[in-house]
C-alpha cells in the first residue's frame, strides 16, 4: 500500500508539470487551430535559459533568473508566431506541420550546439525528503505542487476576471467575430503566445529541477502534452489541465504495476487508443 501511495504522489507531482505543458499547448491550438510541433522546444529552452542564468558568468538569483527565462522563452514563442505561423497560417495543415517539425529539429540541435549533448542539472542542494506516513517527498517536489496550484488559480483569474483572458476565450471561439466586435486580434495574439510560452518555460524549469536537462527533453514531453490534450478535449484548457494529471498518475502507477522502462510509453499508448478508437474525450470543450 505504501508503494502504491508513493507512486500516486509521484504521479501527482509529475502531473503538476504535465498540466502546464498541456495547457500551454492547447491554448495555442484553441485560439489559432495550430498544432505547434516545436512547442516541446519551448519547454526545453525555458529549462536551459534558467540553467544559463543561474550559473556563471551570470549567477543571478533564482527570481531574476526565472523572469529572464520566461522573457526569452516568450521571445522565442513570438518569433515562432512571426516567422512560422503568420506567413503560413493560410497554408494547409500539412505545410504548418512540416514547418514546425523542421523548426523543432533546428531548435533541438541549436541547444545541443550551445550547451552540449550531455545531461545537466541545476546543482540545487540535495536534501533528505520529508517522510509523511511512509511517503517521501522532497522540498523541490513540494515547490512543484505549490507552483502548479498557484498557476492554476492565476489562470482561472486570467480567463474569468480579466479583459485579456476573456478576449483570448473570444478569439478561441471565432477570430472573425472577435474582429467584428472590435477586439485587437494582433495584440491578443501576442498575449496568447506570451502566456503559452511562459507556461511551457515554467513547466520546463520545474521538470529540470526535479530531474535533469538534455536537448531532447522537449520531444518526449510534447508527446505527453498531446496525450493530456487528447484526454481533456482538444482546445479545452481545463480539460488539458486534468489530462496532465491523469497522464502523470498513469505513468507512475504504470511503474508500480509494470516496469520503469515503460514509463514514457504510456503516453504513446494513450494517444494510440484515443486515435484508433476515436474515443470521446473525457471533458467536453467549453
Amino acid at each position: 500500500m505504501t508503494l502504491f501511495l508513493q507512486s500516486l504522489v509521484n504521479g501527482i507531482i509529475a502531473g503538476s508539470i504535465y498540466s502546464l505543458f498541456a495547457v500551454s499547448l492547447t491554448l495555442i491550438y484553441g485560439v489559432f487551430n495550430f498544432i505547434n510541433f516545436a512547442h516541446g522546444e519551448l519547454i526545453m529552452l525555458g529549462a536551459y535559459f534558467f540553467y544559463l542564468f543561474i550559473n556563471p558568468p551570470f549567477s543571478f538569483i533564482i527570481p531574476f533568473a526565472l523572469i529572464l527565462s520566461l522573457f526569452f522563452t516568450s521571445i522565442a514563442g513570438l518569433m515562432i508566431n512571426r516567422f512560422v505561423y503568420q506567413p503560413l497560417k493560410n497554408s494547409s495543415h500539412l505545410t504548418l506541420l512540416i514547418s514546425t517539425l523542421g523548426l523543432s529539429i533546428f531548435l533541438r540541435n541549436f541547444a545541443q550546439f550551445i550547451w552540449g549533448a550531455q545531461i545537466r542539472d541545476y546543482h540545487f542542494e540535495l536534501k533528505r525528503g520529508f517522510l509523511i506516513g511512509g511517503i517521501s517527498i522532497t522540498t523541490i517536489q513540494i515547490v512543484i505542487i505549490l507552483t502548479s496550484i498557484i498557476i492554476i488559480f492565476l489562470l482561472y483569474f486570467l480567463f474569468s476576471h480579466t479583459i485579456i483572458g476573456k478576449s483570448m476565450r473570444a478569439m478561441s471561439d471565432s477570430q472573425v467575430l472577435s474582429r467584428i466586435v472590435g477586439l485587437n486580434v494582433k495584440k491578443i495574439t501576442i498575449y496568447v503566445w506570451i502566456t503559452a510560452s511562459s507556461l511551457a518555460a515554467i513547466g520546463g524549469i520545474l521538470l529540470g529541477a526535479d530531474t535533469n536537462l538534455q536537448p531532447g527533453m522537449g520531444l518526449i514531453n510534447l508527446i505527453k502534452a498531446f496525450a493530456a490534450t487528447l484526454l481533456g478535449g482538444v482546445g479545452n484548457i481545463w480539460g488539458a489541465l486534468w489530462g496532465g494529471f491523469i497522464i502523470g498518475v498513469a505513468e507512475n502507477l504504470g511503474i508500480w504495476v509494470i516496469s520503469p522502462g515503460y514509463k514514457d510509453g504510456i503516453a504513446f499508448a494513450i494517444i494510440l487508443v484515443m486515435l484508433l478508437f476515436r474515443a470521446k474525450t473525457i471533458f467536453l470543450k467549453s
